[in-house]
């Protein structure tokens, strides 16, 4: 598996929605799904940044993506169901969902976590990950094989000090991931997390700002998992939580 290499039209005929998709890993993934074929689901709270790489996805040909401005951090379970409503009615299933925006937060002892920093992370990196997973569903039901894929991280596996609410958000990402994957094993719908580990990120340049990028793997270095992950060659890979660095 390690350094797949997708078939050119391994997405063609995909419906993908992909969160953070304005920059960073998302941006990525959303320019290498539409170059592979899919149709892509721009979601990210920046309009600016959603139409930069919906004109480049034109610019390249893809297949027209379409944009959903949301705010994570104020989302109600009423948006996504709107939303799901909307891609239903657009294309008729969705393929594939791509979990990858996530809150950081700040670094600090575990006696200086701010109760309202904590909420803030755990909401956007979990609550509404599920909220919307959980409206999406139906929609996912209609593909003939989806695949649904939660971000998570190294301190999500292993308790890091300092790394409080993150680490504790994406410890709950991988049993959301656990769970969901237990209940739909005998379904179309296939379920697992990505650790991308360290990689040349605007977030990762918050968490080590002394670090130098260069030495960093690029999003486009781990895009083979990526598109594994989403490609009909992965529907036997379920419930799992995979490195894109071995």
């Amino acid at each position: 598996m390690h350094n797949y290499t997708a078939p050119a039209e391994a997405l063609k005929n995909k419906v993908i929605l992909i969160t953070g998709a304005g920059d960073g890993i998302g941006r990525c993934a959303a320019l290498t799904f539409a170059r592979y074929g899919a149709t892509v689901i721009l979601l990210g709270k920046t309009v600016k940044k959603l139409e930069a790489v919906y004109d480049e996805i034109i610019a390249a040909n893809g297949a027209e993506p379409a944009i959903v401005p949301l705010d994570l951090k104020g989302a109600t379970a009423s948006h996504y169901t709107d939303m799901a409503a909307t891609i239903a009615r657009e294309f008729g299933q969705l393929d594939g969902v791509l979990h990858n925006a996530g809150l950081l937060g700040v670094l600090s002892p575990f006696e200086h976590i701010n109760l309202a920093s904590w909420q803030d992370i755990m909401h956007i990196n979990v609550t509404a990950a599920m909220l919307m997973t959980q409206a999406l569903m139906p929609v996912l039901k209609k593909a003939p094989l989806a695949s649904v894929v939660f971000t998570s991280s190294g301190v999500g596996r292993a308790g890091k000090a300092y790394w409080g609410p993150y680490a504790v958000s994406k410890f709950a990402t991988e049993g959301l991931m656990q769970v969901m994957a237990d209940e739909y094993a005998n379904s179309t719908i296939r379920v697992n997390c990505i650790n991308p580990g360290a990689t040349r990120t605007a977030m990762r340049a918050k968490a080590y700002p002394g670090e130098n990028p260069a030495r960093l793997k690029t999003p486009a270095d781990l895009m083979w998992l990526y598109l594994y992950l989403m490609a009909d060659d992965s529907q036997a890979v379920n419930g799992q939580s995979l490195n894109a660095q071995p």
